[in-house]
């Protein structure tokens, strides 16, 4: 698994040239309600196992929740499933808010 700072996830999302990973929101439908970056996948973490093979074995993926932790559990899990292009969100949706985009809400 990698780990993707949120500068490093924004200068992908932005080049039209580089494959747009699938983003892999495993927060709450609440916290999602708050902010969330545009066409994300929302599967809430304790879905995960069962929900696992509805992802894409053949894109990247980032996986993203409030501040790392339960992304990084869920990227571990995905990589034990044979997932292998998995990056975790360091600092999740909190550091987007703090160094990406200062106008999302945060909780």
């Amino acid at each position: 698994m990698n780990q993707l700072s949120v500068s490093s996830l924004a200068d992908w999302l932005a080049d039209p040239a580089r494959p747009r990973p699938l983003l892999l929101d495993v927060r709450q439908p609440e916290e999602l309600a708050i902010c969330a970056l545009p066409d994300v996948v929302a599967m809430p973490m304790a879905t995960v196992p069962v929900r696992a093979d509805e992802l894409p074995r053949d894109k990247e993926i980032v996986v993203i929740c409030h501040h790392g932790g339960r992304s990084m559990q869920v990227a571990m899990f995905l990589e034990n499933r044979g997932f292998s292009a998995i990056h975790n969100l360091s600092g999740g949706m909190h550091a987007w808010a703090q160094v990406v985009d200062p106008s999302m809400p945060t909780y």
